[in-house]
């Protein structure tokens, strides 16, 4: 079957397989119009993603191998890259279920713990122009997380949805004046935590061997309920059991419940600028909740 080649690479997802991992591919299967599932020479399938952004396949790599350098949660294998492609090894979906959920929590409790030098630190290897999802993220060290947090990963999404008329300018006052109250409402200090960071349903596979594998990480360094927060905005199978497996190894401050909507508020405006108005209406509810508070 064929395949698109890359745009300016000249190759298409089997002949940049074949290139990255040394070996004939026998098959190739389009996923979608940047995702292959391909079948090497003595039958590995491995995943192969291409990236147009800039520097976007350099991140994704750098971040699933921090997260493995962990030994905690399982990510797929790297198997080569370049600037426009990505090789991965593929993880066959089974089912849900409570067991896997609630390793889940124990494991992401673990990643969380093993650190990051700083909020907004990339992987090593990573680049500081980095990627959630389509939408450019800048990771740029810090050490007060209120402060950061807003300065870097809420504020720079609601002045492109102000500027692409998303969001009014009158709105964004409001998420502006949450953002002030962040030093207050942001709970007990914690230490920066080793982040999946784009850490929706989609990116947790539940594999057939009975483990679950996360896959497509913006990571980062930052605060480790912002990982829960975005479990918790798009809703994961088990999600009750994820958070007793966590909470066992690694429990939350208090308060933790009420927070959630304010780590939720960088997942929200990145949705807006990607995919319109919906998802800035969740925005300002979750700023004047914050301010009712």
């Amino acid at each position: 079957m064929s395949a698109r080649p890359a745009a300016g690479t000249g190759e298409d997802p089997g002949a940049a397989a074949a290139r990255l991992t040394g070996r004939p591919v026998t098959r190739r299967r389009p996923l979608s119009a940047t995702l292959t599932e391909v079948t090497l020479d003595g039958g590995r399938t491995v995943m192969v993603k291409r990236g147009d952004g800039p520097g976007a396949v350099r991140a994704e790599a750098a971040g699933l191998r921090w997260l493995a350098a962990a030994d905690t949660v399982r990510v797929p294998a790297v198997h080569g890259h370049d600037r426009h492609w990505l090789v991965t090894g593929q993880v066959p979906v089974g089912r849900p279920s409570a067991r896997a959920a609630a390793r889940l929590g124990r494991d992401l409790a673990a990643l969380h713990t093993a650190g990051a030098p700083a909020f907004g630190a990339p992987p090593p290897d990573g680049p500081t122009d980095a990627y959630i999802g389509l939408a450019p993220m800048r990771n740029v060290p810090g050490t007060d997380w209120p402060h950061w947090y807003a300065e870097h990963r809420v504020l720079p999404y609601l002045r492109r949805a102000v500027d692409d008329g998303t969001v009014g300018r009158g709105e964004a006052e409001l998420i502006e004046r949450a953002c002030e109250r962040l030093p207050e409402l942001a709970g007990p200090a914690e230490p920066p935590a080793r982040l999946h960071g784009d850490l929706w349903n989609g990116n947790v596979l539940w594999g057939t061997d009975g483990q679950t594998w996360l896959i497509d990480p913006a990571a980062h360094g930052g605060h480790r309920e912002t990982d829960l927060a975005m479990l918790h905005l798009f809703g994961c199978p088990h999600l009750d059991r994820v958070l007793e497996g966590y909470q066992e190894v690694a429990p939350l401050a208090a308060g933790w419940a009420d927070r959630v909507g304010l780590h939720q508020l960088f997942p929200l405006l990145v949705h807006t600028v990607l995919f319109g108005r919906g998802y800035a209406g969740q925005a300002l509810t979750v700023a004047r909740t914050a301010l009712a508070r």
